[in-house]
C-alpha cells in the first residue's frame, strides 16, 4: 500500500480528537485512524496542548528485605483477588437473564482454559462435583436455550458499542472474527436480535443539496448507475451534504469514494459550500492514492462540480468527470447513500449538532471509523481497509 499523506488540519482534528475524549486511548485513536501509534504521538508533540500528558515516575527508594517479603505476600494477594474480581465482572454479563444455576456452570465451562475450575467454582459458590456432573449430563434442548441466552449477552454488546447501528448481517460478521467461537449464521443472529428487542436504526434523511449552474458545460454519464470497479482507484463518486447545526446555521461534508473497496479516500469539512471544498477532498484523495491519473470521478450536476476551477484541478490530476442526470439520486446513489448513513448513524434521533465544533469533531471521528472500523455489506462485511488490503495481495 503506498505510503499516505496528511493534511495540517487532518493531524489537528487526530489530536483533538485524542484530548478531547478522556475515555479513549492513543491505542484507540490510532486504531480508528488507521495510523501508527508512533505517528499519532508524533502529532501531539507538534499540535497537543498537554492535556494527557503522563507524569513522570518517582524514583523507587530503598526498601528492606522484611517490607519486601509482605510486598511481595500482598502482590500475590492482590493478584487473587484482581483475578475473582475479573471472574465476577466476566461473570455479570452472563447473569443478564437472571442468576441460573446453570448460566454458572456454562460461565466456568466458556473460561475454563482462563481460569482453573476450582477457583471459579469457588468465586461463584458452586461446587466442582456439580459442574462435571451437569458437564456430563446437559441435553442439547437446553444447551441450545442457554447458548442463544449467552449470544445475545455478545449480540447486546456489539449492538451497544455502534450505538444501535448494526442491524444482524454486520452483528454476524463481528461475532464471527472471534476465531475462538463457532461460526454464526445472520438469521440467528436476526432471530436472537427480535426476541431482545434490538433493532439496527433505520431512519433516513433526504436532503436536497445540488445547485445547478445553468449554460455550464454538463460531463456524460460514463457510470449509468454500475457503482462498482474492477480495481482500486479506477472509478470515484462524489458528493457535498449539509450537516445542520442548532443555532440554523450549517457545516458541509464533501466526499471522494472508491467504487472498487468502498473506501472514503478523501474528504473536507468547511461552513462553507464553495467549489474550494470539493476541490479540497479531491485533493486529499489524490493525496491518499498518490495519483489519481486515469481515474474517473463521478458527480451530480451542482455548480461547484461544473464550475471552472474544478474542471481544472480534475486536468491537472488526470482525472475524467462523469455526472449523471439532472434531480435524479439514484444517478449517484453510492455517494447518497454514503452521506444518509453518515447521518443516520452520528445523528440518530437529533435533528442537529449542538455546535460547529462538536459537528466536525463527531463527522470526522465517524468518517475515519468508516474505513478502519466500519463493516461494509459491499466488502463481505469487512472493513474497507481491510477490503483493499486483501485486493491488493490477490493482485500482487
Amino acid at each position: 500500500m503506498p505510503r499516505r499523506s496528511f493534511s495540517e488540519e487532518f493531524k489537528r482534528d487526530a489530536v483533538a480528537m485524542y484530548e478531547n475524549d478522556p475515555d479513549v486511548s492513543m491505542n484507540q485513536v490510532s486504531k480508528d485512524l488507521g495510523i501508527n501509534r508512533a505517528t499519532l504521538r508524533y502529532w501531539i508533540d507538534q499540535f497537543g496542548t498537554g492535556k494527557k500528558t503522563t507524569p513522570v515516575a518517582a524514583e523507587k527508594p530503598d526498601v528492606d528485605p522484611t517490607v519486601e517479603k509482605e510486598i511481595r505476600r500482598l502482590r500475590k494477594e492482590n493478584a487473587r483477588l484482581r483475578e475473582e474480581r475479573d471472574i465476577l465482572r466476566k461473570a455479570a454479563k452472563y447473569f443478564a437473564e437472571g442468576d441460573k444455576l446453570v448460566i454458572r456452570f456454562r460461565f466456568v465451562d466458556d473460561h475454563r482454559t482462563e481460569y482453573s475450575v476450582k477457583r471459579m467454582c469457588a468465586v461463584l459458590k458452586i461446587h466442582r462435583s456439580s459442574y462435571y456432573a451437569w458437564r456430563s449430563r446437559r441435553d442439547r434442548r437446553d444447551h441450545k436455550a442457554l447458548s442463544d441466552a449467552l449470544l445475545g449477552v455478545r449480540i447486546t454488546e456489539v449492538f451497544r458499542r455502534e450505538n444501535g447501528c448494526y442491524g444482524a448481517k454486520r452483528i454476524t460478521a463481528e461475532l464471527n472474527d472471534d476465531r475462538g467461537s463457532t461460526p454464526l449464521n445472520h438469521k440467528r443472529v436476526a432471530r436472537i436480535m427480535k426476541d431482545l428487542g434490538l433493532y439496527g436504526y433505520t431512519r433516513r434523511r433526504r436532503v436536497k443539496t445540488t445547485v445547478r449552474a445553468k449554460g455550464r458545460h454538463v460531463f456524460t454519464d460514463l457510470v449509468r448507475h454500475r457503482f462498482y470497479a474492477d480495481r482500486l482507484n479506477k472509478l470515484y463518486v462524489g458528493d457535498i451534504t449539509y450537516l445542520p447545526i442548532a443555532d440554523g446555521s450549517n457545516m458541509y461534508l464533501a466526499t471522494v469514494l472508491d467504487c472498487c473497496s468502498r473506501r472514503l479516500v478523501g474528504f473536507a469539512i468547511a461552513d462553507h459550500m464553495k467549489t474550494s471544498l470539493v476541490i479540497e477532498a479531491l485533493n486529499n484523495a489524490c493525496a491518499t492514492r498518490r495519483s489519481l491519473a486515469g481515474s474517473v470521478f463521478h458527480s451530480d450536476h451542482g455548480s461547484v462540480y461544473t464550475s471552472d476551477e474544478f474542471k481544472k484541478t480534475c486536468r491537472d490530476l488526470g482525472v475524467t468527470q462523469s455526472m449523471g442526470s439532472v434531480g435524479t439520486s439514484a444517478d449517484n446513489a453510492f455517494a447518497e447513500s454514503f452521506n444518509s448513513t453518515l447521518k443516520r448513524e452520528v445523528l440518530q434521533d437529533r435533528k442537529t449538532f449542538a455546535n460547529q465544533l462538536e459537528c466536525r469533531r463527531q463527522v470526522f471521528r465517524w468518517c475515519a471509523r468508516y474505513n478502519t472500523s466500519r463493516r461494509h455489506s459491499w466488502c463481505g462485511y469487512q472493513t474497507p481497509n481491510t477490503f483493499e488490503e486483501k485486493q491488493m495481495y490477490r493482485v500482487a
